[in-house]
Order: C-alpha cells, then structure tokens, then sequence
C-alpha cells in the first residue's frame, strides 16, 4: 500500500472536511488500484467511527477521548503494553485484544478500563496505523504440511507462512545461517501472515556480513536511491565575510566517510569568551516539500557502523555542504558571549561564509593535554597547528567553564568508559549529540565529541529561548523524566552497597543526587550502569507555539495585560539564560539546528532559522527606517508585527506535523537500537574465543532469575542463570539487590568479584551464558532444587 493509515489520518482535519479527491492528490495516488485502496480503508475507518463523510462526500475526523495513539511494546513473555504519545500511563493490552498488530507497530487504543494506583489502564488495539515490520530475520522449519518461518525476534508472536518453494531454506542448521523474511501479507482474521525468503544471512561471514545482519535485524538494510533534484544556491545578499576568522574543525572520527560537524572559534572577550559555532548551510540548499526533502525526512539519520557511515545526505548535498580546510564554504552562524560565570551576555544569528584553517585530531589534543603548562617545546603532532595553539586553550577553557555550568545546571555525569574494540571503530567514541542519552560523560579535554557536545548543546538552547522569544515554531530535544519506582531501586542498591545517601521526605532521591553519591565510591560502575538503565532516551516534541504566532498581525497599541504577559516572559527568558538558575538541565528542552549532516530535525530547525535571517520582516513597513536585528538576543521584545507572510507562515506550518514528528522519533529509537546491538554483537564476537575458559568479573546487575556478570577489559556482559546455581536454594532479595541461599547464606549482590565460565555466545541475539566455578569456600553438596522468591 502506498500509504498507511497514520498518513491518512494525518491529512484529514478534525474541524472542517477534507474532500475525497484531494485526499487523493494529497497522497498522491494516480492510477484506479491505488483510488481503489484507499475508497475499502476510508470505509472500514467509518465503521470503526474513526472517520465521518457528510452528506457531501466530506470526510473529518471525530476520534473520540478514549481513543489514544500509542506504540505497541511487547515483551518476550506475551505482555504488551502501548506506550501512549501524550506521555499518559501506559496501557495493557491483553493478547486477545492485539487484534493482530506485533511489537512496535503504531496502533489506535480504546480504553475499556482505568487505571487505579497499583493497575495500569487496559485497552484493545482499534486499528494499526502503521506497521513497523515489513521484513525480518527468521528460522525456517517445516511442520507437517506447512513451510513457516518462526521469527527470532522473541516479541513477535506469530509465525509465517512461507511458499513451497523456499523449502530448501529449512534445511539450513541456524548455527550457520538466518533468512530474511519480507511480509507479503499481515495476519488478519484467521488467515496467518504469509511472506518469502528474501535471501539466506551467514552468521559467520565477517565484520561486513554482521553489519549486514544487524542492519536487515534493525529494517534498516534497504536504502532508496536519492533522487535527481537540483539544489539551490545559498543567499549572498546578507551573508557575512568571516573567511578572515580562523575557524577550527574537530574530527572525533577516523572513517573518511563520517559526516561533517559545525566549525568552531572562540576568542578571550571581557574577562569570559566570544564563541562562534558555524553550521553547514544546509537548508538554504533545499525545497520544502520536494523530493529530495522528503527523501532525507524519510531517512532521517546518519548512521554509524562502526568501520562504514551511511550518511543522512545525498552525495550531491555532501559535496555541496560539508566544510574543508581552506576552502571557503557557506554557513549558518550563532556568536554568542559568555561571561565569566558561563551567564549569556548576548548572541547573535547571522548567514556568513567561512573558511576553516585546521582539523584536530585525538591525537593532537592528547599531546595538547599532555603538555606542561609553561613549556616552550611543542610536541610533533602539534607543530601544524601551532599557530591555534593559543585559541584551542581558549576553547578547552570555554568547554570546561560550560561543562560545570551544566553540571551545576542539573546535567548528569556518569563515568562509564567505553571498551576500544578495533572491530567497533568509530562506535568507540560517543556522538557529539550524545547518542540520545540524557546523561554526559566526564568531561575530556582530549576527546574532540567531548567539546563539540558541550559546545553544541550551549548553541541548540541558545536557538530554543530565540524560538521562545520570537515566538517561533522548531523541534524540540527533551528527556523525559526518570520512574521514581526505577530511580528508588538504584537508591536501595546504593544503600545496600553502603554508599551515603540523602533521601528527601519521598524517600526517591533525584537521578543528579545519585550520581553525585555514587560518584567516585567503590562500586561507582555498576551504580552508574543501574543508573543509566533508569534514565530515559531523550525524544523529540513541537516547541508550543501561540495562535498569534508570525502570520498573526500585531496592533502597535499594547494592552496593559499584554505588557504583563510580555513582562513576565521576558523576566522567565533572563532566568533561562543562565544556566545554573535552573533546577534541572532538561527542564528547558534543546533545539537542535548544528548537526543537519546527522539529524533531519536539524535540518527543519534551521530551515526556520534560514527563513528567519533570509525572509523575516525587520521592520514593521518600508517607512520605517529603523531596523530589528532579528538574530540578536531578545528581538522579540521590539517586534510587534508580524515576522512572516501568512503563506510563508502556512509553509512553515506544513513542516512541523506531529506525522513528520513521529517519523523522526521512530527512526531515532531505529538508530539507538542498532548502536547497542553493533556494540553488543562486537562484544558477544570478542566473547566467542572465551568460551570454555574461566574469566573473572564483576556483578552488575540481579535479577530473580539470575545475575550479570561484567568481564573486563572489554567489558562483556553475561548471565548467570539462576537455574545453574545448583548448591543451595536461592531466594532474590530486590531491595538488598541479591540472592541469598536459602542454606548456606551464600551471597551474590551488586559489585562482587566472582570467578565465571563461559558455557555459550549467541551473537545474534547477544546473550552469553555464563555458570559460577566453584570456590575453596564452597562446600561440595548434593544438588538441591533452585526456586526464587521475593524478599
């Protein structure tokens, strides 16, 4: 089908009604099968009540309060809960209420009953808007008459009925090989999906047929060719010439075909720092709206893999976009002034061309860091850049003073190095963007993504109080809050770990106190990763922008309750703009506009930010001959007309749909999940030679049926199964986070030392298996019976 449910939806108005054949220009749908299509899906829409056609054949919407968009998360057990998009308590859906929709689908919920304080709300499935599975990997197996495929992917419930003629898959052993599986049709009544084998995946074929695995596991294998559209050449007219500045670039990857970050230069300026952040002027090169457009917002990300990049960009927008050194090239420009206690003193959004005179490297910026303070000598790998030596100190200072400012401002610090895996490459290094954790790392002067990711978090809220203030639409990055229920169990483990904590009257301290308290302590590792667990990925939402927003005309007499609204907006931007006035770092959300080359809403950002400097009214009329920079700080304050035309205002609301914004979650999560299985496959490949062999670890994580054990150096992580503890019979104990044997008191809790052996790695599906080897201690008894309980 051409189309999904959720994109159709997405076009028809709740007020007023939208006429069948535009609904079909809108989708664009040509020829009578595709008309045909859509005619059976408004009709079966109408009978679930979703859509009403009036007499004139208009149709609208009329979802009812009970109807909820919501995300289907299963788990390997059967249970499924759909995670509601306005962020309301998740719903449980019982399996005869799936009505047929699989693990990560988008999904229109009814609530049939309530939640109470202890019971989450239940539901059933009305209608799946979009399918999240089109392919994935399977065993194939023949029972009886019938050829299925039986999906390795534990949440999927439901087997697939394969065609005669890929019988010769099922005598594949599934040690060696997997197959794709594409999906010709979805369950549907008593009819079982049905699909074909794509082709067969070795499962020990090299780094290159594992990335292959990982990306077809991830439905991330297929990447359509970018269309042939012509870019457009960036304004001249109010460009600023700053190709004097020696601007730097900073490489935290080796691949030569990672994507391009912003450019950076930083001076000394009345007693703090004046930084520039220079972007690649991306938007300025694209239509809103065309194919090559919705080719990249359908993309969406850049992805790493390690040793290979597939880029967000077209080769075309790469080679036209990305910054050299010595070549002068167009960019998106903020300037902005920090003091000596990191407080903004004023900043500024300019068009500007550039023209970088240096790239630093890791290696550089160790021998930076490794230099003594007053030392004369410059190591080798400096000497090219030793003319910015003087300005990349200024730069380390700028990142360090922000970073603490951060940290005082509510932003989480966890020491969690990561393993250097030759086989993970540029995975080893964490993204400037953070990977789409809400947590950072120490900060690092030699690590490049260390100072670009302060740097570009500063400059993407510096761009959210400017949207805030002139009122302006933009895609906002934001962390959810934490589960008190998630957060109070690191607490209980840190407890018990004998770690120093304050709790507050609730008795749930904050996720900051705990990484404060745990913070250096004996078991700072395996706290931190208990912590990490219980920190939500951030997301991304639509910055809430007033009915009078740009297209909205302004009368130049302002009311007295108007003065007071203006007023108090003003005074909570002067409090925003300090960071360490705030209670947490993400109680004002990012607006990510630096990093077009990895996100697309980095993209969409900065088409409001182009349009802005390029199109916005700086003046109310002709007449008038004083003018509003638009791009400094607080000209909202002196603007009281309209910034934008009604059409620019129109196409500028075309772009920030909550569909587009959906997309762009899903396609994130997508990433997100692909980085860890990458990360966990070259984990489980560097376990494999292991395998026999008596390793020692530390206990990172219990759980009722058993406990991880992580193995350094490189940081493996397998279970011991409760089931392989045949000594004693042990009891979990969740707020001691431990097991106890029943009779020899035998304990195994968070952060202790044990001796394991590595029975068996399952690179697929990244588990390793791992059993306790008996110490002098233990005393040799016959087997007992294994139960766990609750204590």
């Amino acid at each position: 089908m051409k189309f999904t449910v959720a994109d159709l939806l997405d076009q028809v108005p709740s007020d007023g009604t939208l006429e069948t054949t535009k609904l079909e220009k809108i989708l664009r749908l040509s020829n009578r099968s595709e008309k045909h299509t859509l005619g059976l899906a408004l009709e079966a829409l109408t009978r679930l009540g979703i859509l009403n056609t009036d007499e004139s054949g208009g149709i609208h919407k009329c979802i009812t309060d009970d109807l909820v968009q919501a995300r289907l998360r299963c788990s390997t057990k059967g249970f499924c809960f759909a995670i509601r998009d306005d962020g309301g308590d998740d719903i449980y859906i019982r399996d005869h209420q799936l009505n047929h929709a699989w693990n990560g689908d988008r999904v229109l919920v009814r609530i049939t009953r309530e939640g109470g304080r202890r019971r989450s709300p239940e539901g059933g499935v009305q209608c799946i808007l979009e399918r999240a599975t089109t392919s994935l990997l399977a065993t194939v197996e023949q029972q009886e008459e019938k050829l299925i495929a039986i999906p390795l992917d534990d949440r999927l419930l439901a087997a697939i009925d394969l065609p005669a003629e890929d019988a010769s898959y099922a005598t594949t052993s599934a040690d060696e090989a997997v197959a794709e599986v594409v999906l010709d049709r979805y369950p549907v009544a008593q009819f079982s999906a049905q699909g074909h084998v794509a082709r067969s995946l070795p499962l020990n074929g090299g780094a290159e047929d594992d990335r292959d695995l990982m990306l077809t596991k991830a439905n991330l294998h297929q990447r359509p060719t970018p269309p042939r559209a012509s870019l457009k050449s960036p304004a001249a007219k109010k460009r600023n010439d700053l190709t004097d500045q020696p601007a730097l670039l900073l490489k935290p990857w080796s691949d030569d075909e990672a994507v391009c970050l912003p450019a950076i230069h930083v001076i000394p300026h009345e007693g703090g720092t004046r930084l520039w952040v220079h972007a690649p002027a991306l938007a300025e090169r694209l239509t809103p709206g065309n194919s090559l457009d919705q080719w990249l917002s359908n993309q969406s990300e850049s992805i790493c893999l390690g040793r290979q990049w597939i880029p967000l960009l077209s080769p075309a927008l790469t080679k036209a976009s990305a910054f050299r050194v010595g070549e002068v090239q167009d960019a998106v420009t903020l300037r902005l002034d920090i003091g000596p206690d990191c407080e903004w003193k004023d900043w500024e959004f300019s068009l500007t061309k550039i023209r970088p005179v240096a790239e630093l490297t890791h290696e550089q910026l160790a021998a930076l860091d490794n230099r003594k303070p007053k030392s004369r000598a410059i190591p080798a790998s400096l000497k090219p850049i030793k003319e910015q030596i003087n300005q990349l100190e200024t730069l380390i200072f700028c990142a360090r003073n922000a970073h603490e400012c951060e940290k005082s401002a509510g932003l989480i610090e966890l020491d969690l190095p990561k393993p250097q895996l030759d086989s993970l490459g540029d995975l080893n290094q964490v993204s400037p963007d953070g990977d789409g954790t809400n947590w950072t790392e120490p900060f690092n002067a030699a690590a490049p993504e260390c100072l670009m990711a302060v740097l570009l978090r500063t400059a993407h809220r510096v761009w959210s109080y400017h949207c805030k203030n002139l009122n302006l639409p933009a895609v906002l990055l934001e962390a959810p809050p934490a589960d008190d229920s998630a957060l109070t169990d690191v607490a209980k483990a840190a407890v018990a770990l004998d770690v120093q904590l304050e709790l507050d009257e609730d008795g749930t301290p904050s996720a900051g106190e705990l990484a404060k308290a745990v913070a250096g302590c004996q078991y700072s590792r395996v706290l931190n990763l208990q912590l990490r667990q219980a920190l939500p990925y951030t997301m991304y939402r639509l910055a809430d922008v007033a009915e009078t927003a740009t297209g909205v005309q302004v009368d130049d007499a302002i009311t007295e309750s108007e003065t007071e609204v203006a007023s108090e907006m003003q005074a909570d931007d002067q409090d925003s703009q300090n960071p360490k006035t705030d209670g947490s770092f993400w109680s004002q959300s990012l607006a990510p506009w630096c990093c077009p080359t990895l996100h697309y809403a980095d993209v969409l950002n900065q088409q409001v930010l182009c349009q802005l400097l390029n199109e916005g009214k700086d003046r109310p009329n002709v007449r008038h001959k004083t003018k509003v920079e638009i791009g400094r700080q607080g000209a909202g304050d002196q603007i009281t007309w309209p910034l934008f035309t009604a059409s620019q205002d129109q196409k500028l609301a075309e772009l920030f749909r909550e569909r587009m914004l959906q997309r762009l979650n899903t396609r994130r999560r997508q990433v997100s999940d692909l980085r860890k299985d990458m990360i966990a496959m070259a984990h489980a490949r560097s376990a494999e030679p292991m395998v026999n062999q008596e390793q020692n670890g530390v206990i990172s994580g219990v759980q009722s049926y058993g406990f991880f054990v992580e193995i350094p150096p490189s940081m493996v992580e397998g279970l011991v199964h409760v089931s392989s503890l045949n000594d004693d019979w042990y009891e979990y104990r969740s707020r001691q986070n431990r097991l106890v044997g029943r009779r020899s008191r035998r304990v195994y809790q968070l952060g202790d030392l044990v001796k394991v052996k590595v029975l068996k790695v399952d690179v697929l599906r990244n588990q390793i298996d791992l059993e306790v080897v008996p110490t002098d201690q233990s005393t040799e008894q016959d087997p007992l019976p294994v139960a766990v309980s609750d204590a």
